[in-house]
This record gives structure tokens, C-alpha cells and sequence, in this order.
């Protein structure tokens, strides 16, 4: 862990990178802006990069961590966790390092994390939707597609709750949201995504979502590229469905709430 001169704010960024040295750079230098800058810290989790990407974040002077062997993106985000709750941190706002996630929505979902509803319910997570305006604001594949009606659906079905965007890496969590992640056996090391939102809603925690302003992947390559989306899209719905039974018929129980 570096130890880089950073007062503490009361929220804590983190961005997973994995290979990442062509745009994390940018990226980084945006989240300078002050009205970024004066409410979060900054945490990269640098996945084992082979490319350059450790040097560029240094040269900005961001807290890094790094990993010597490639542990995967839950991995990243889940020790990300564990470094906002152990440094004191109470909320964390996750985003990708790729440029897709615009950082002017940074700013929106740290508003709503710390804005409550008509009943005095702050909400423990924030997902920032691509597709709230529809699927035209943001060009995506027919597996893709596909795949984020029927997570919707299958969350729907457990939960009764609409998401609009299922897999959306863009989130703000709550202290009590990430606490609860950081447990063991509480997260997908891997692969955590539409199966995590069925968790935390039949947990009871609350989510909202709202949209945000995205980006097409300019370089670099996806893990969900080529053939990939069609058997993520069977293994998530599998996950998905796991963490209902696991939760409806075995009863489980969250400790963060009580």
C-alpha cells in the first residue's frame, strides 16, 4: 500500500484496473476536478497489470494497491471494501477504469447516497443506470441486451424490484452496504453482479437507481468480448437464482441490518 498525503474525505472511489495504462491516466486526472476532489479520496486496485498502468497511477500520486497475482475483479473490489471500512470511510463509489463510466455522474451519486427518501431512508446503494432512458442512449450487442432483460426479469421475479441495469459496474455504497460485502462468503470474488442486487434486496437493503452518462469502450478488450456474454448470461442466471434459494428457503440473515 502506498502512503500518499491524502486527508481522508467521507467517501473513498475505488477503480479496479487491469491493464489500463491507456486511459486510466485521463481518467485520474479528471477526478481532480473540485467538485470530485473535495468529497472523495481515490483508491486503485491494480490487478496484476502488465502493461504501465502501476506507473501511471503513481505519477498522479493516487493511493494503489497491487496485487501480485491476478485475483479477478471481485477480488479487487471486495479488498477495496475492506480498506474503505478499515480507513474509515462512509460511503464508496466504484467505477471502471476503462473511461466508460462518465465522472460527472460521481457527483450525482454521492448526492443521492446522501440525500433521503420521503420517509427519512437513506439508501445503502446507488446504481447508475445506462438504460433508464431507454436502450437507444447507449449502443450495446443483442446478447447483451438480451442478458439485462432477463437478469430484470429474474430480479423482478425474486424481488419485486425493477432494475433497469443489472450489471452496472457505476455504484455508490453505503457504509452498511459495504460492510456487509466485505464479509466472507457476502461477495462474488469474481464475478459480482446481478446476482449481488438480488442478495441485497431480498436482505432488505435499500436501492435506488438513477441514471447515468456512459461511454463506449475505446481501447483495450472486455471481459464479457466475443463468446463470452452468452455463457456469462447462463452462469449469472444460475447465480442469480442460487442467491434466491439460498436466501428465501434457507432464511439467511444479514447482520448489517439488525
Amino acid at each position: 500500500m502506498d502512503n500518499v498525503n491524502q486527508k481522508n474525505k467521507k467517501a473513498l472511489i475505488i477503480i479496479p484496473a487491469y491493464n489500463e495504462g491507456e486511459t486510466i491516466g485521463v481518467l485520474l486526472d479528471r477526478l481532480k476536478e473540485p467538485d470530485i476532489s473535495s468529497i472523495a479520496d481515490i483508491l486503485v486496485m491494480n490487478d496484476a497489470s502488465r502493461d504501465n498502468t502501476e506507473e501511471v497511477v503513481r505519477s498522479r500520486g493516487v493511493k494503489t494497491v497491487r496485487h501480485i497475482y491476478n485475483l479477478g475483479y471481485g477480488s479487487g473490489l471486495q479488498l477495496g471494501y475492506k480498506y474503505a471500512y478499515y480507513h474509515g470511510y462512509d460511503y464508496v463509489i466504484q467505477m471502471d477504469a476503462d473511461g466508460q463510466h462518465d465522472v460527472s455522474n460521481l457527483a450525482s451519486i454521492y448526492a443521492a447516497l446522501t440525500t433521503p427518501d420521503d420517509k427519512g431512508k437513506y439508501p445503502d446503494i446507488i446504481l447508475g443506470s445506462r438504460f433508464t432512458n431507454g436502450f437507444k442512449d447507449y449502443p450495446t450487442s443483442f446478447v447483451k441486451k438480451i442478458a439485462y432483460k432477463l437478469f430484470s426479469f429474474l430480479i423482478k421475479c425474486g424481488t419485486g424490484f425493477k432494475v433497469t441495469d443489472p450489471t452496472t459496474g457505476l455504484q455508490g455504497l453505503s457504509k452498511r452496504a459495504f460492510s456487509h460485502y466485505m464479509k466472507y462468503g457476502q461477495f462474488d470474488d469474481k464475478y459480482p453482479d446481478a446476482n449481488m442486487l438480488m442478495q441485497m434486496l431480498l436482505l432488505g437493503f435499500n436501492v435506488r437507481e438513477i441514471h447515468a452518462v456512459m461511454h463506449t469502450r475505446k481501447t483495450g478488450e472486455s471481459m464479457h468480448s466475443g463468446l463470452k456474454p452468452v455463457i456469462y448470461m447462463f452462469r449469472m442466471s444460475v447465480s442469480i437464482i442460487a442467491v434466491w434459494i439460498r436466501i428465501t428457503l434457507f432464511k439467511e440473515k444479514s447482520e448489517s441490518l439488525g
